[in-house]
């Protein structure tokens, strides 16, 4: 080979390498790793309930973690429909995440929306709150056998509320009045936008028994106008170790509980998720969230995404077996 071919062989070997250099550099574009920009977090229930309270700690702490602001949203309406169903159907990219509860295996039992946990990515079930019998402070019962007594000798005399027409807590009380035997619509129920609102109207005169979780009611219970009566679970909440359990009071194993757990969108990027999941996994084991709940007496549960989604589908069945033996499912 001669000089020149020598030359004019190297020459094409160095322009086709900074050929495919070149690609390299401008045809394959760089991404900035999620998330990029503001998340919108949803919370399906009003401001001063549980769930609000719980969902805007969860949004601080996550800021912090994934270094983007987490805008809190309260979506309500429709006994939880409206809320839940704007997760559900938000874009999957990954900026829009929310609460969700345990009425997400309830509504279309109800006949309320075919939405169902299949309908959303699940990030982590953080929290687990068994209901309470509450009654006003002057109330003459002072046990939980006193209010099912009562309501069993004078039905459709005494008025309950703490949710919407066919929620948890509505179910909690028809469940309770039901394993006594008695027809679960012999205590009116009062629908309400949540526990707190509930609550009021029970300091208030306007009915005469709310079933909630204790940690919804502490704050009335610690002012002196609301009394805890019994906690519907196998064992007494460590921040009300006085307020004993339904089966202790009154020999009836009736136990339910509302839950929540962080979710998004079905079909969310799996960089998005799992992003989510290692940051909220941080949040819940961090000083900060671990003192927050347990000083207000949410129950603390950690189940992440593939587990979360089990724990759903076996809620959603249990659910739907009660609603149809108290006829609240359509």
């Amino acid at each position: 080979m001669t000089l020149s071919s020598r030359w004019f062989s190297s020459s094409v070997k160095m322009l086709t390498a900074g050929c495919v250099l070149a690609t390299g550099l401008f045809v394959t574009p760089a991404f900035a790793a999620y998330p990029e920009r503001p998340l919108t977090l949803i919370v399906p229930w009003g401001a001063g309930g549980g769930t609000d309270a719980t969902g805007r700690m969860i949004g601080s702490l996550l800021e912090k973690e994934l270094g983007q602001p987490i805008n809190v949203v309260n979506r309500t309406g429709g006994s939880g429909v409206v809320g839940h169903s704007a997760i559900a159907t938000a874009k999957p990219d990954g900026y829009t995440i929310g609460v969700i509860t345990v009425e997400s295996g309830m509504m279309h039992w109800a006949g309320l929306t075919e939405l169902t946990g299949k309908d959303y990515t699940p990030i982590a079930l953080y929290n687990y709150d068994a209901a309470g019998l509450q009654v006003s402070a002057d109330s003459p019962w002072n046990s939980a056998q006193d209010v099912i007594d009562s309501i069993k000798a004078s039905p459709g005399t005494h008025k309950g509320s703490g949710t919407g027409q066919g929620g948890i807590w509505h179910l909690a009380l028809a469940g309770m009045i039901n394993s006594a035997d008695i027809s679960p619509d012999a205590s009116p129920w009062v629908p309400s936008k949540g526990a707190a609102p509930g609550l009021q109207e029970l300091a208030a005169g306007g009915v005469d028994l709310v079933t909630c979780s204790i940690v919804e009611a502490a704050a009335l219970i610690d002012a002196g106008k609301v009394k805890s009566l019994a906690v519907m679970d196998s064992q007494r909440n460590a921040a009300f170790p006085d307020v004993p359990t339904l089966k202790e009071a009154t020999g009836l194993d009736w136990q339910m509980a509302a839950w929540r757990g962080l979710a998004g969108p079905k079909d969310m990027p799996e960089e998005a998720t799992a992003t989510l999941s290692a940051a909220f996994e941080k949040v819940w084991n961090s000083g900060e969230f671990q003192d927050f709940m347990k000083g207000r007496g949410f129950g603390l549960v950690w189940k992440p995404g593939d587990e979360f989604a089990e724990w759903m589908e076996a809620s959603d069945a249990s659910l739907g077996e009660v609603m149809k033996a108290v006829g609240l499912a359509k």
